[in-house]
Order: C-alpha cells, then structure tokens, then sequence
C-alpha cells in the first residue's frame, strides 16, 4: 500500500478549513489542520508535509511570518507553500508572497478544480522524491549485506556467487529506478505545460537526484569497473 502524504492546511477560521477539506478530500491524502501559524509550526516539528496551505491574514503570526519561520528550518524549507488570501493589494502583495518563499499564491475565491490540480502536483512530486529516498536506502543496505558476505566467503567461487548476486541487487533496483523516471519525465512534461516556474524548477531537482542514482546504479553493474567487479565510488 502507498503511504499517503500529509498536506498542511493553515487558516484561522474553521469555515474556511472545513471548505479546504471539502475541496482536497478527492485526492485521498491526509490532511491536517492548523489554526494559527504558532499550530502550524508545531506540526511541522514531527511530521513531514508534501505541501502547504497558508492564509496569509490570520492574527498574531500571519502568514507571512509563518512562512519565514518555516524557510528558515533546515527540517521544512524546501516544503512547498501556497499562500491563500481574500484580498488583493496588487502587485507588491503579491511579491512579497514570493519573497517569504511561496510557490503559489491564490486569491479568495478561489476555483477549486486549480486549487486541488495544483496541491496534486506537488503530492505527487512528494511521493516520487520519497520513493527515490526509500530505493537509494534499500541500495545501500543491499550493497553493505553483499560486503560484508563476500569478506566472509573468500576467494573463488564464493566472490562470484557475490558478484551474481550484486547483479541481481543492482538490476532489480535499476529496474525500480526505471519506473521512477518515467513517471518524473511525464510529470515534467505536465508542468511545462502549466508553466509554473517553481513547480517546474521542483522537477527540475528531483530529475538531477534521479540522475545521480542512476549514475550510481550504472557504475555499480558487474564489469563496469573492468575487473568483473562493481566499481563503488571513492569514499572520503
């Protein structure tokens, strides 16, 4: 089963959580709210969030201060945030959504089709990058176990049935990764078309993480390294 991201809903008043929920209960992810920005900033100290939702006029710390607070955290800052705002100041109100570290922002009322297309891209982004994190992790315990059974088997035919095995490890894992990449380039492609610099610029990253696995994954295939044995990188 395919863990359910959390997306973060920020607002002061509980019509408009309610509305939120209404609004995102489609996509079937796990939504939590958070009254105040101070609530918000004590959720995100266990939990790890795909996105969030924030409005900007609350009282005490309003949404913008939120925001700072949250880029500021080595844990949170690169957690998607879309401002949500019932007035409209022009355009210096909205720069300084962009500048507190927005990747959208969103005047009241909203439509409810973008708003939910929009959480989904950045859900299924989370979910691509935590998929990615999980295959690298099974990678390296993989690559230890075969470590430390080849120290114990010797020479000869007991460092073979290792190489065979780190065979396998790394094909099936390469085959894992291919599946990734496919999904990462169709969602690149859906995000040029919806021309969201942020968003594409999210994509953008995970496509280079993408990159260095596979990289990884190419050098670690038996005889890459010329000697019958994968070549792992220089460690240091």
């Amino acid at each position: 089963m395919v863990q359910k991201a959390k997306i973060l809903l920020v607002d002061d008043r509980p019509e408009n959580l309610l509305a939120l929920e209404a609004i995102l209960s489609a996509l079937d992810q796990t939504l939590v709210r958070a009254s105040s920005g101070e609530e918000a900033l004590k959720a995100l100290l266990t939990d790890d969030f795909a996105v969030i939702l924030l409005d900007v006029q609350m009282p005490g710390m309003d949404g913008f201060e939120t925001a700072a607070h949250i880029k500021r955290r080595e844990r949170t800052r690169d957690i998607p945030i879309i401002f949500l705002t019932a007035i409209n100041h022009g355009p210096h109100h909205t720069f300084r959504g962009y500048a507190a570290g927005a990747v959208d922002y969103i005047s009241k009322p909203f439509d409810p089709w973008v708003l939910r297309a929009k959480v989904s891209v950045f859900v299924d982004l989370y979910k691509k990058n935590c998929k990615l994190k999980d295959q690298a992790a099974l990678l390296r315990l993989q690559l230890e176990g075969e470590g430390e059974g080849a120290g114990t088997e010797g020479t000869g035919g007991g460092t073979r049935r290792g190489g065979k095995a780190n065979g396998g490890v790394v094909a099936e894992l390469s085959s894992r990764l291919a599946a990734v990449e496919e999904q990462a380039e169709a969602l690149s492609k859906q995000l040029d078309a919806a021309a969201d610099a942020a968003a594409v610029a999210t994509a953008a990253h995970l496509e280079r993480k993408l990159t260095g696995l596979r990289r990884a994954l190419d050098a670690l295939e038996p005889g890459s390294g010329g000697s019958g044995t994968p070549s792992l990188p220089a460690q240091g």
